[in-house]
């Protein structure tokens, strides 16, 4: 399911749980970086893009997935919104 890199941009950026608990940094590249509470970098890992479903695979090997819709991330359970860092 791996694309080539490019169309991962518009995603870009901060994404957060309304209580901000759970915060996913998806990086240029398709590098992402996970911080739960006051733990920084709690997971680290690849993701990768088709259309609005994306797939994570961190560096410990667990993997994941969710959907973009209407500017919402859904992943695992959560709900995640797209904040301006």
């Amino acid at each position: 399911m791996r694309k080539a890199f490019g169309v991962q941009d518009k995603f870009v950026g901060l994404w957060v749980t309304a209580d901000g608990v759970i915060r996913h940094r998806l990086l240029p590249g398709g590098r992402y970086d996970e911080a739960r509470g006051t733990r920084e970098s709690a997971y680290e890992g690849d993701y990768w893009l088709q259309d609005d479903h994306i797939e994570y695979h961190d560096d410990t090997g667990f993997t994941a997935d969710g959907d973009f819709r209407d500017g919402v991330l859904y992943h695992a359970g959560m709900v995640l919104y797209r904040r301006k860092e």
